[in-house]
């Protein structure tokens, strides 16, 4: 995973790096006073990847502009999440590359890099013997980015502000809802100051109101917090409601990138087949 850069030490809800421009919102003023994150682009370029016999991803090509929220749209097994770990560095690929912010994701060499990539796990990875406020606050705590601890408990109680779980600082992780679990994991990954958040089928096994609770989260981040965000999903229902644009996965390849109401009108069969059983050819 990229190194976390210095971050500014300033944490208070008024000013700091990062606050300036993102409105007179008070919830959450802490975190966005402290973040100093810089929206980055992402260039993919040719990226394959085998296991085996089996060829996940067949030369992908995809293009994120700074501060955008784009989904990739695919149906469950098409190598959407195999993507996102090439995104972090978690995979090397057998062929392609992928760059972040200009700078070409090291395989070899991961941590080096200048732009911070934060990831939002399908299953949230969560410390069960750690409480809420303590697997959010993990990450300053380690790398020491604040030298008084009240500092620490000042932004991870900002940021599970900003995730709807202000009053469950002191439960532990088993007692959560998966819904809630992904907003903890979520929070986490805010206080590393990402440059790129990357969610991975942040949906999944939840129910229709944890749902929708999950997609305003998202929206939500776009509007407070300055960076980039890729979503991986199958849900359609989540990547119309949150893309400013929808990548569409199929056999390996991005088919397809545009505007929701673009992918709505798309011709490609492929497509209209995928997304046709929610909208309906009369709403495309």
């Amino acid at each position: 995973m990229p190194e976390q850069r210095e971050i500014a030490k300033d944490s208070g809800g008024n000013g700091g790096p990062g606050a300036a421009g993102r409105g007179n919102n008070r919830t959450g003023n802490g975190l966005l006073g402290y973040l100093n994150s810089t929206p980055v682009g992402v260039r993919i370029s040719g990226l394959t990847k085998s296991f085996g016999q089996n060829h996940v991803l067949r030369g992908v090509d995809l293009e994120i502009e700074p501060g955008e929220t784009v989904v990739i749209l695919g149906k469950s097994g098409t190598g959407k999440s195999v993507l996102l770990r090439h995104i972090i560095g978690l995979e090397k690929p057998d062929s392609g590359a992928i760059l972040i912010g200009g700078e070409q994701v090291e395989y070899d060499a991961p941590g080096k890099g200048e732009h911070t990539v934060a990831m939002v796990f399908q299953s949230s990875a969560l410390f069960n013997s750690l409480t809420v406020a303590d697997n959010v606050a993990l990450y300053l705590r380690e790398h020491k980015v604040f030298k008084d601890d009240s500092k620490v408990r000042q932004i991870v109680s900002s940021a599970l502000d900003i995730v709807g779980l202000s009053e469950k600082e002191d439960v532990m992780p088993s007692v959560l809802s998966g819904g809630m679990k992904r907003r903890v994991a979520t929070a986490r990954a805010l206080v590393m100051n990402p440059d790129l958040l990357l969610f991975d089928e942040p949906t999944a096994g939840l129910d229709p109101m944890m749902t929708r609770t999950i997609g305003d989260l998202i929206l939500d981040l776009r509007q407070k917090v300055e960076m980039t965000q890729i979503v991986v999903t199958h849900d359609i229902d989540l990547a119309f409601y949150v893309a400013d644009r929808i990548a569409v996965l199929s056999e390996g390849k991005i088919i397809e990138f545009g505007t929701p109401e673009q992918i709505k009108s798309c011709p490609k069969e492929a497509v209209r087949e995928f997304i046709t059983p929610q909208f309906g050819e009369n709403r495309r």
